[in-house]
């Protein structure tokens, strides 16, 4: 006890308590934790075997240094999202530019630069004191027992992986990756000839749940995040041979132009097409042949794990899984004999970079034409026009684009030129104002509207362009998500949070003329289901079917341009999976909390 209250000791226990109790914050901040029991018998579980194995904490304090350096990003996410870091933040982090993390964290980012050479100094401190010291080293005979249980456990736990435990199966030997396997089909496994462990050797913990203990549990996260970046790296390979077999339903009377427009941060009721007091649809409003969404929404807040439920067959439950086995709707266009293109004002870092630009790669021809980040120095989405017209004159007589536009994307002011800062006061101008800072709400709110003012110009160009001509064309809208803007009594903002101005988004769909004479009762119906319940699983389907496109398999009652639609169940993501058309909207904040048992995540 003696050797623990010297202040070179103590300075080091504590610290280990500090990181140990990490995970446990949410209770100060009144949110519940997971399985706390478990939480604190691993951190014990996990102290115990660094010990053993490296000795003297001076071996294995290199260790926690991934610790230290997740801290000040585990704790903002925390005190602003009542969540800590996970794997599809970390994809965020990989794909944010510096220039993006600065204007979104404003002053507060010298704050974390400051908080994070505090850690350091910290770390490094405690690595000197855990050098300086020996009197904590593991020298007693209990040592070599101790490893010899780890060892029997690691055995154990190995074993239980390959021959399964009573009551839980085993995990697959083997997977054919080579062979298509249908959405919701398990995978083809070699099943495992050893006998199964009984019940009570099971390992006390769940796997998963190790990963949110602190600090050696930030390792695994890193190391899944790792293995995420290589599956997407092996997805394209693994996807090669995937075919729709699609065809036009008619080559007599096939559509020439579709365009399918992926918005960004975009919410429903800020249009005025949908009610919203302010004019900020002046142009879109005028548009006979446009038909605006009344109840669609996306799964899940995030434009990486969205998008791909937009542009595939990808379900919903499965967003929050970085990629897909299938390929998207770009290629059931070029099996029908379109010519593709991807044209995005969002920054792309590789082609297997993020789980967008592995199907974007899919096109015939790509530009991802914002290489300067988020900043006020990067692109308007009218940067986009170029290339549509150019894509529009192209000799091929069928053609898909896809634009993939920047829309709101904070910070809202850079999003559109001055002449259209028409409420006012705005953030034009605001030398880098912090999102989270309530005190800029009006400023806010009014650049947030002329976001959407600039996105209504934007999307009437792009209309104005398709009518030149005889072309049977119709376009597509849809919104990745939402944003929260300080509604009411609601202090938050952004998005990433459980609410439905987040799940809620715009959605809209525009035929030419030529197109409404060639196919009348695809009208008729997306006329008739502008009210209907939908979400984002119904784009990939209603695109198709816009372009008259057929393949086995294909699932008309999903297309909103079908007569055959028909309603289907609504997850988000809140506290797992909610039943949209089940939950209770609570608050300002308009919080979704399903009535019954949200579904686990996978």
């Amino acid at each position: 006890m003696r050797t623990l209250l010297r202040p070179v000791h103590l300075a080091l226990v504590l610290t280990y308590l500090v990181l140990s109790a990490l995970p446990f914050l949410p209770l100060a901040l009144g949110l519940p934790v997971a399985r706390p029991a478990q939480l604190l018998g691993m951190a014990v579980f996990a102290w115990i075997a660094a010990w053993a194995l490296f000795k003297r904490p001076a071996y294995f304090h290199w260790l926690l240094l991934p610790a230290f350096l997740a801290l000040p990003a585990e704790l903002y996410l925390y005190l602003y999202y009542g969540q800590g870091i996970s794997t599809h933040h970390l994809g965020i982090m990989a794909e944010t530019s510096p220039l993006e993390a600065m204007e979104f964290l404003g002053a507060r980012a010298w704050l974390l630069v400051a908080v994070l050479a505090g850690v350091l100094a910290w770390w490094a401190a405690t690595w000197r004191a855990a050098l300086a010291t020996r009197e904590l080293d593991w020298n007693d005979r209990s040592r070599p027992l101790v490893l010899g249980l780890l060892a029997l456990c690691a055995a154990l736990f190995a074993y239980g992986q390959e021959a399964g435990v009573d009551g839980i199966p085993a995990k697959p030997a083997t997977v054919d990756k080579s062979r298509y396997v249908a959405p919701g089909a398990p995978p083809r496994a070699a099943a495992s000839t050893l006998p199964r462990l009984p019940h009570w050797a099971q390992m006390p913990f769940e796997v998963k749940a190790f990963a949110q203990s602190w600090p050696f549990g930030v390792v695994v996260r890193g190391l899944d995040f790792y293995k995420e970046r290589v599956y997407l790296a092996d997805l394209h390979r693994r996807s090669a041979a995937f075919r729709f077999n699609a065809v036009q339903a008619d080559p007599g009377k096939a559509p020439d132009v579709l365009v399918m427009v992926l918005g960004e941060s975009a919410r429903f009721d800020r249009w005025s097409i949908n009610g919203y007091a302010r004019p900020t649809n002046p142009l879109l409003s005028q548009e006979p042949n446009l038909v605006s969404l009344q109840d669609l929404i996306t799964s899940v807040s995030a434009t990486r794990l969205s998008v791909p439920v937009i542009i595939s067959r990808k379900p919903a439950m499965q967003s929050l899984k970085d990629g897909f086995t299938e390929k998207s709707f770009l290629t059931v266009f070029k099996e029908a004999g379109y010519k593709t293109f991807w044209l995005s004002n969002q920054i792309s870092f590789g082609k297997f970079d993020t789980p967008v630009s592995v199907f974007a790669k899919e096109a015939d021809q790509v530009e991802f034409l914002n290489l300067g980040g988020f900043t006020n120095t990067s692109n308007y989405d009218e940067v986009l026009f170029q290339p549509f017209a150019r894509a529009l004159g192209d000799p091929a007589p069928k053609k898909l684009i896809v634009l993939h536009t920047l829309g709101s994307h904070w910070n809202y002011a850079h999003r559109y030129p001055a002449r259209f800062d028409q409420w006012q006061p705005s953030l034009a101008g605001v030398h880098k104002p912090v999102l989270t800072d309530a005190a800029i709400e009006p400023q806010l709110n009014n650049s947030y509207d002329n976001s959407i003012l600039y996105t209504d110009w934007f999307l009437a160009q792009l209309i104005g362009q398709l009518k030149t001509g005889d072309k049977a064309a119709a376009l597509m809208y849809v919104a990745d998500h939402g944003q929260t803007l300080f509604d009411g009594a609601c202090r938050q903002v952004f998005h990433g949070h459980n609410h439905q101005y987040e799940f809620h988004v715009p959605a809209l769909a525009w035929y030419s003329d030529a197109y409404g004479r060639r196919f009348p009762d695809k009208v008729a119906q997306l006329r008739a289901h502008r009210s209907a319940p939908l979400s984002t699983e119904n784009v990939f389907h209603t695109l198709v079917d816009l372009g008259d496109i057929r393949y086995p398999g294909d699932t008309l009652e999903r297309s909103i341009a079908s007569a055959s639609l028909a309603r289907h169940k609504r997850y988000v993501d809140s506290y797992g999976w909610a039943d949209y058309d089940n939950a209770r909207i609570k608050g300002d904040c308009r919080e979704v909390i399903d009535k019954g048992t949200p579904l686990p995540r996978n």
